[in-house]
């Protein structure tokens, strides 16, 4: 835990922050105590839900009153020490660098793109009120309930009212339990909501996606589904669970979490291929799916690739383009860290994020865009002012 007084006094950049401390309250001071006292534009908390979030919430904003607090629940976090669980982890973003509008979206169940084109014409007023241009070093974070099975269609409206700001995110996690996620928007916890945040930065950065899947030729059809609870019932007009086994290779009494990590489908748009994870097979036999399905959607067998020789890939090409990078900020599907845990490189992937500072959350689905997919991680790096410190 860190020492009250040791707080740097003028921030720069993003700031991260981690802890383990076994209560809410005891958490929130250690958070705090690795932040700036002052001169933060916001801090976003990505929270295990081994804490209320009620409760922590309060503590921290009681710490932080005149500091804007968002963030939310996860499915494990991704901490400056690498891979990690039942913590909390911080970002802190420095007034000096940073100047950040916020909107939350409420009601996702009753959504309507109207209202998400609105909400993005807002924020952008607001960019232009404050002398932004749209291309004038800004882009988007989108934290979205990761139960309201609504991603894809908030998303696209606000994607659509944005124009050219690029647009990243995650949607929240409860561990493996899939019951119940919070998103917080100005220190309070809320479900069915989804909060749009726009950043503005001199810094340089760059959005940036990684997956390690390639297409095989082997094709499924979903030919029954029940549309709003994402759930396939037949695929090529068989049972849709053993036809799903049939075309991956596998046995239907291996199907888990760690298995359907292993053999995602992908669906093709626009040229590029993006997974679609299963979540859980019912009892009877259906798919439910993380990311929205529909009939007549074709699905491609997924083949893999190395996990970390991908993610090496991605972080080279990224600083080859903005140069040194301070921090990657990410949002990964849980399912890469299930697959790296039962192939048994889960330690290589945390070394590597630990060492190249890629601090986030494992999500339920990850944001890219106008798009929303699983088995991915995005986010965004953020760069270094020439001659700068850290």
């Amino acid at each position: 835990m860190a020492d009250a007084d040791a707080r740097p006094a003028r921030p720069s950049g993003v700031i991260a922050a981690k802890s383990k401390a076994a209560t809410e309250a005891a958490a929130a001071a250690d958070i705090c105590s690795q932040l700036p006292a002052d001169c933060l534009a916001m801090v976003l908390i990505f929270l295990s839900p081994h804490y209320d979030p009620h409760t922590f919430m309060a503590e921290v904003t009681t710490r932080l009153a005149d500091v804007p607090v968002h963030g939310c629940t996860t499915a494990g976090e991704l901490s400056p020490d690498g891979w990690d669980d039942n913590s909390v982890v911080a970002l802190g973003f420095a007034a000096d660098d940073f100047t950040v509008f916020a909107q939350p979206i409420f009601g996702l169940s009753g959504f309507r793109v109207d209202e998400g084109r609105r909400l993005g014409v807002q924020l952008k007023q607001e960019l232009a009120r404050h002398g932004a241009r749209d291309d004038d070093g800004v882009f988007g974070l989108v934290l979205i309930d990761g139960m309201c099975q609504r991603e894809e269609a908030i998303m696209s409206a606000i994607y659509a009212s944005l124009d050219n700001i690029p647009l990243v995110g995650g949607s929240a996690g409860d561990g493996l339990r899939f019951e119940r996620t919070w998103v917080f928007h100005d220190g309070k916890a809320h479900t069915d909501m989804a909060v749009l945040i726009l950043i503005r930065t001199s810094l340089p950065f760059r959005l940036f996606k990684c997956d390690n899947f390639e297409p095989t030729s082997t094709k499924m059809v979903v030919t029954e589904a029940d549309l709003e609870q994402r759930i396939v019932k037949q695929l090529n007009a068989e049972p849709a669970a053993e036809e799903y086994c049939r075309a991956v290779g596998i046995a239907d009494s291996e199907l888990d979490p760690f298995l359907f990590a292993a053999h995602p489908v992908l669906v093709r748009v626009g040229g590029s291929y993006f997974a679609r994870s299963i979540q859980r097979v019912n009892p009877d036999g259906s798919l439910r799916f993380f990311c929205a399905i529909d009939e007549g959607m074709v699905l491609t067998a997924a083949r893999s690739r190395n996990s970390v020789a991908a993610a090496r890939e991605m972080l080279a090409e990224v600083r080859d383009d903005i140069g040194e990078v301070s921090i990657f900020i990410g949002f990964e599907c849980i399912l890469r860290r299930l697959d790296a845990e039962q192939h048994q490189f889960a330690r290589e992937m945390s070394e590597l994020y630990r060492d190249s500072r890629i601090v986030g959350f494992h999500t339920y689905g990850e944001q890219y865009g106008s798009m929303h997919f699983n088995q991915t991680l995005t986010g965004v790096a953020i760069g270094k002012r020439p001659g700068a410190q850290q």
